[in-house]
């Protein structure tokens, strides 16, 4: 039987949900952060771990935290490389919370001996 790799092509960005913020105007930082992060190498279909913080001041969405874990979760058997990534998050949560300013920084595990982090920010226009 021949052994072959799944790896999808498609991150699940319709998981992620947003949530009315109850005090626009005010502005405030939410920082969120997780060590359960998971995708794939597309070269070798390898694991790649990482850590993530995402920093955002909200406009008038938040988003809602279960449907943030599905979305990184939908990640896991998906293979992409590391800027892309950080791009397709920042870009997902940009898209469905627009929010006024958002930062990602995503530190990828030790491969081959070396760390990886990879930063995206978003300012509104």
């Amino acid at each position: 039987m021949e052994n072959k790799m799944l790896i999808f092509d498609k991150v699940m960005s319709s998981l992620l949900e947003a949530m009315p913020y109850q005090y626009v105007g005010k502005d405030i930082n939410i920082c969120i952060e997780t060590e359960e992060f998971t995708c794939l190498c597309p070269w070798t279909g390898f694991p790649d771990f990482a850590y993530i913080v995402i920093n955002y001041t909200p406009d008038k969405n938040v988003v809602e935290l279960k449907s943030l874990k599905m979305y990184l979760q939908s990640y896991r058997m998906v293979g992409m490389v590391h800027e892309s990534v950080v791009n397709s998050i920042l870009g997902d949560l940009v898209k469905v919370i627009e929010p006024k300013d958002m930062s990602i920084d995503i530190e990828f595990g030790i491969r081959g001996g070396i760390t990886t982090t990879v930063s995206a920010q978003y300012f509104k226009k």
